[in-house]
């Protein structure tokens, strides 16, 4: 039984990697099928099969195919939860959200897991489960931590790809860093930075501390090399 209990309101870090430590985006399709799941299924109405049978019924998906979807059915979209950060990394990934609706949480992610292992799986020829068990889940219910959080999710975890080790010594190149995170399609940084807009994207609370691009920068610089407030929050992290 889980130690956090979900309830409109409640803000959480979810992440989850493969199973054995295995990547699950193998090519650059694979993120975009993610990054769609996020949206799609955080609804009300959708199934975890509604991805596979649009592919099925339109050929390649992208996110016109779904908003024309949306659109042709008169479907006005109901979201299970706020989705305020995202990070996708080779074999695993991390987000930040607030339940909507009662139980949101738990369905929103129910058909985001079910729905990718199915692509998955069909698209690789392999049969079993993809992730490591299900999904974990902690509770964010201070602001400091939700700052340090969005910066550790939007920086410092796409920095591991060009600085393998710096959760045990610290940034060695902290510009490098923030730049690679600036260039990383498959997280929210540039959301934050608001050099994109995504539809996917709901900052909630977090729209409020950094009502603008100059606040979160700042923020971000001020914090990377606070290596001792990162190791405090030991959830923050996943062996790749």
């Amino acid at each position: 039984m889980r130690k956090v209990k979900f309830s409109p309101g409640v803000i959480c870090h979810l992440y989850n990697r493969g199973v054995d430590k295995r990547k699950i985006f193998l090519k650059e399709s694979d993120y975009w099928r993610f990054l769609q799941g996020l949206f799609l299924f955080n609804d009300t109405k959708t199934s975890e099969s509604l991805l596979w049978e649009l592919e099925n019924s339109h050929g390649a998906i992208n996110f016109k195919v779904i908003k024309d979807y949306f659109a042709e059915n008169n479907l006005i979209r109901d979201p299970l939860i706020k989705i305020m950060v995202d990070c996708f990394m080779p074999n695993h990934y991390h987000l930040l959200v607030e339940e909507v609706k009662p139980g949101g949480i738990s369905k929103f992610m129910h058909k985001l897991g079910t729905g990718y292992t199915m692509y998955f799986n069909k698209k690789y020829n392999r049969t079993g489960s993809l992730f490591q068990g299900t999904f974990k889940a902690v509770l964010v219910d201070e602001e400091d931590y939700l700052k340090y959080l969005a910066v550790y999710i939007n920086v410092m975890n796409p920095g591991q790809l060009i600085e393998p080790n710096l959760k045990k010594v610290g940034i060695k190149n902290k510009q490098k860093v923030m730049d690679f995170a600036e260039s990383y399609l498959w997280g929210t940084h540039k959301e934050y930075l608001q050099t994109r807009d995504s539809i996917v994207i709901d900052k909630g609370l977090l729209g409020n501390i950094f009502p603008d691009s100059r606040q979160y920068r700042n923020f971000a610089s001020s914090v990377m090399g606070d290596k001792s407030r990162f190791d405090a929050m030991p959830a923050l992290l996943i062996e790749r």
